[in-house]
């Protein structure tokens, strides 16, 4: 169960890396207001959606504690930039403030599961 959990862990990252470099590739087009949600925003984010998903399960299945209101904050932070980047994806541009809170909840995000503990 252990390698089966690793290994969605790592799917999880690679998400959140998605997710994330593809909003920092962004910054400069962000800058000069011409930054859009590209694929990998949004099948960055599905991903971790998904394994994050199968984790709380496997976990759960392998009697392995989970902090049920950490997983929740973290599910609707990624609810919330799930739904910016679905909708705006389509949109040549995208404006600074709405492309930055992607950015910002991305982060909050990573910060909430390294160091709520």
């Amino acid at each position: 169960m252990d390698v089966l959990i690793h290994l969605f862990v790592g799917l999880h990252i690679i998400g959140i890396a998605a997710l994330l470099g593809g909003f920092l590739t962004q910054m400069k087009a962000m800058g000069d207001g011409t930054a859009r949600f590209g694929p990998a925003m949004l099948h960055g984010a599905l991903t971790m959606l998904v394994t994050g998903v199968i984790l709380v399960g496997l976990n759960q299945a392998d009697d392995q504690s989970v902090n049920n209101i950490k997983i929740g904050v973290k599910l609707a932070v990624l609810i919330v930039i799930l739904g910016l980047v679905y909708v705006k994806r389509d949109e040549e541009k995208v404006e600074k403030g709405l492309f930055g809170l992607v950015g910002a909840l991305t982060l909050v995000n990573i910060f909430i599961a390294v160091l709520w503990t």
